[in-house]
């Protein structure tokens, strides 16, 4: 983390900047003596998501939000990889003095929750994962150029979307190199499922989305079968009706018991 900043007291509301490497993360922190839970979001939505989760667990908790790079009000930068993200949750952890955060994450969220987890098994509570992540993605030329051709096909749309937290304020191209890196970075997650070591609660979408008619996400989510036999840390806390992109929206009580499932796994085990 770079730039100068003052943790502020964890007991109050705070809303404000985290400044990291050439850029700055518009946080918001409930404060609070309540477990903490960093949420972690899509690949291009922002906190404001997460709004019914957060009303769901209620005040108990400490629940912290905040957007990435170039999405909601955080600042554009010249990184937008999957390093710089994991590197934005350890800047917003430590600003804001929290220890220990329980992660909750959807879709592109999840998959940073289960890394940084797998990379800080000391700090990481556990990984409620909102559909995902799932050992599966394209990795070869033809999917990699479908994803190019979609985004550019939406390039006049994503400026006019992206104050909804529907896109990011980016160019097509780089969307689409958030999405085959994360296609990549899904295909090669096995041996991070297989050794996970604290807690993962899934809470699966099960409809198809407006995108996916031919039933690709549901290949996907299956792929996650074996691990859950192999790996006990490993579990399926819900499985909804909504799609991949409704299901926050939808089944927020579903993640929050999938939260609540954790601490309360936790507390038993007098974590």
């Amino acid at each position: 983390m770079s730039g100068n900043f003052t943790s502020h007291s964890a007991d109050s509301t705070w809303t404000g900047m985290v400044p990291v490497d050439d850029t700055a993360l518009a946080v918001s922190d409930t404060g609070g003596s309540g477990r903490p839970i960093v949420y972690l979001n899509g690949s291009y939505a922002s906190g404001r998501h997460w709004q019914r989760v957060i009303a769901d667990l209620g005040p108990g908790y400490r629940h912290i939000t905040f957007d990435e790079r170039a999405r909601g009000k955080s600042k554009r930068s010249a990184d937008y990889s999957f390093e710089a993200c994991l590197r934005d949750i350890d800047a917003v952890v430590t600003a804001r003095g929290v220890h220990q955060p329980l992660l909750v994450g959807w879709s592109y969220g999840a998959l940073l929750g289960v890394h940084w987890a797998d990379r800080h098994p000391d700090r990481a509570l556990g990984v409620v994962g909102v559909d995902g992540p799932y050992p599966s993605g394209w990795t070869d030329e033809a999917g990699r150029e479908r994803l190019r051709k979609t985004f550019r096909r939406m390039r006049l749309l994503l400026p006019l979307v992206a104050p909804m937290g529907l896109a990011a304020r980016m160019s097509a191209d780089q969307h689409a190199e958030i999405q085959i890196e994360s296609h990549a970075l899904h295909a090669a997650l096995g041996p991070i499922l297989d050794s996970m070591s604290r807690p993962v609660r899934y809470v699966a979408a099960s409809a198809d989305t407006v995108y996916d008619k031919g039933g690709e996400l549901e290949q996907m989510r299956r792929t996650l079968d074996p691990y859950l036999e192999r790996n006990p840390n490993l579990k399926v806390s819900a499985r909804v009706t909504s799609d991949h992109g409704k299901i926050l929206r939808k089944d927020s009580p579903a993640v929050a018991d999938a939260v609540r499932e954790i601490v309360a796994l936790l507390e038993h085990e007098g974590s």
